[in-house]
């Protein structure tokens, strides 16, 4: 028999495979996001370079150079995490937005880091001391012992970055036109950029000065990140977000007396895991 016979009504077969095909992949509709407000909880982990440390009071005037530093993020356990009266324990991150149109949304948040000056480190001090202590003198880029009976030096309640940020959201299996039900799940890639002030409550015990202990404003920062949010069923989403920024911090309290005051800046990498809720406020 000609092949023909054959050829034919397989390709009329495929020709209507391919068109009923057509019909019952109804086409997905695309969400918008214009009106749309979320909010969202999660942890960080923080990294800082060195830092040189300006201290000055009555009795002294002096520099520390290149102090290293950490972060301090608790050990993870469901009764510290989730528990809503130590919540704030951990290093922290809250933010709520809202979506100025489709692309873009702006939102406040804090950033909740921890700022740990390393202890028993060697680096150079530059200044004079004359508070009646072991360590009074004049110096010049000389060595010293960073002991915690000289300097104890945290922002560990913490570190708290105040800021507004706006962002851009691009839905990425859109761009890569994999068809994907957004009712059901939603990944976008973002950019975004921020400015801030910090708020610390530091501890800090300069040889046998009193601590202070107390909120402050003590300076501003900026910043930049990019992330990734996986949203499921449009009102939850996963958001893992890496940011980069600069702190500059010229007036932070040591001591309960104003004339004791500490300045720094460096600049900060982080990286954060956010769960949150997002609804429409406006269509």
């Amino acid at each position: 028999m000609n092949k023909q016979f054959y050829i034919l009504p397989l390709l009329a077969c495929l020709i209507s495979v391919q068109s009923f095909s057509r019909k019952a992949l109804p086409e997905v509709k695309e969400i918008s996001n214009k009106g749309k407000v979320y909010a969202f909880w999660g942890w960080n982990r923080g990294w800082y370079s060195n830092s040189d440390i300006h201290f000055s009071g009555n009795n002294y005037d002096f520099t520390l150079n290149d102090v290293q530093a950490k972060d301090r993020q608790s050990p993870f356990s469901l009764g510290l995490y989730l528990n809503p009266g130590t919540i704030t324990i951990p290093q922290t991150n809250f933010r709520l937005g809202y979506f100025i149109n489709d692309k873009y949304d702006i939102s406040f948040g804090v950033d909740h880091m921890k700022y740990v000056m390393v202890q028993d480190q060697n680096t150079q001090i530059t200044g004079d001391i004359n508070d009646g202590t072991n360590y009074d003198g004049s110096y010049t880029n000389d060595d010293i012992f960073l002991t915690g009976n000289f300097l104890k030096y945290e922002h560990t309640d913490g570190l708290n970055y105040l800021n507004v940020e706006i962002t851009r959201n691009d839905n990425i299996l859109k761009m890569l036109k994999v068809n994907v039900n957004p009712e059901k799940f939603q990944l976008d890639l973002l950019f975004g950029a921020g400015i801030g002030a910090l708020m610390p409550k530091s501890n800090v015990t300069l040889w046998n000065n009193q601590r202070h202990d107390d909120f402050h404003f003590a300076g501003y920062g900026i910043g930049a990140k990019t992330g990734l949010n996986a949203t499921f069923f449009k009102h939850f989403f996963i958001r893992t977000e890496y940011k980069i920024g600069f702190i500059n911090m010229p007036d932070i309290r040591t001591s309960p007396d104003p004339s004791d005051k500490a300045s720094q800046h460096f600049t900060f990498r982080q990286w954060n895991l956010n769960f949150g809720v997002a609804f429409k406020l406006f269509n």
